[in-house]
């Protein structure tokens, strides 16, 4: 294994580990390679494989205990489809709902003066109990005032219900991915291991007219979630 000159060689070899076990080369309760054998591929010491596979473990991939051989759990992430339809899984915890000063993002695509009032409803997804997802869905006040959009409840079927009552169906949603270090409240929030990085979804969704009634940030914990997307052969 080539030394990339920036990261310890824990986490390089976590790492490679990593990647092998999330491509599945590694599968479900297939046991890692022993201690000696990562030590000689690798030529780095016990100590750097212990504290890889401490790594490996605090994410959920690995399971064993000293002296005994470590194993794949089999965990993988969560296939999200890139649509308009909910996760079907987990659990909602609603945190927070009201009207906050636009972020410069939300503002430039409501087409709003920067600090102009939004409606904002802010939740945390579980996934088994665990963390997986904050997000903060966003609403130009004048349509969400006074709507359930703007009740601190949750909305048992969804806000794209709440939209088509108010006159204002959501027929398509664009999408902006990105990969970043957390930031310290997300950090804690979502709980994560050590080392990994978030997703950030910029979504807005747009109704007849092309008109953006719905802006959601969604940051997700990099080792629980993958985002599916399907594309289609022109014509």
């Amino acid at each position: 294994m080539p030394d990339d000159g920036h990261r310890s060689r824990q986490r390089q070899l976590a790492g490679d580990l990593r990647a092998r076990i999330l491509a599945g080369d590694i599968g479900p309760d297939q046991r890692l390679p022993s201690t000696a054998e990562l030590t000689r591929r690798y030529a780095v010491t016990n100590m750097t494989v212990t504290r890889a596979m401490g790594i490996l473990k605090a994410e959920g991939l690995v399971t064993g205990h000293k002296g005994r051989s470590v194993v794949a759990t089999g965990r993988r992430p969560a296939a999200v489809d890139a649509d308009l339809a909910p996760l079907a899984t987990g659990s909602v915890r609603l945190l927070d709902v009201g009207e906050i000063p636009a972020p410069a993002q939300v503002a430039r695509t409501f087409g709003l003066d920067r600090d102009e009032p939004v409606v904002v409803r802010h939740q945390l997804l579980l996934l088994d109990d665990e963390p997986a997802e904050l997000s903060w869905t966003y609403y130009p006040t004048p349509l969400a005032r006074g709507t359930a959009l703007a009740e601190p409840h949750r909305l048992p079927d969804g806000s794209s219900a709440v939209l088509a009552a108010l006159g204002h169906p959501l027929r398509r949603a664009v999408d902006q991915v990105s990969v970043r270090p957390a930031t310290v409240a997300e950090f804690v929030a979502l709980r994560l291991p050590e080392d990994i990085p978030v997703l950030r979804q910029f979504r807005v969704g747009y109704t007849d007219g092309g008109r953006a009634v719905e802006v959601s940030i969604m940051i997700k914990a990099g080792q629980q979630f993958e985002i599916r997307y399907e594309v289609r052969a022109p014509g």
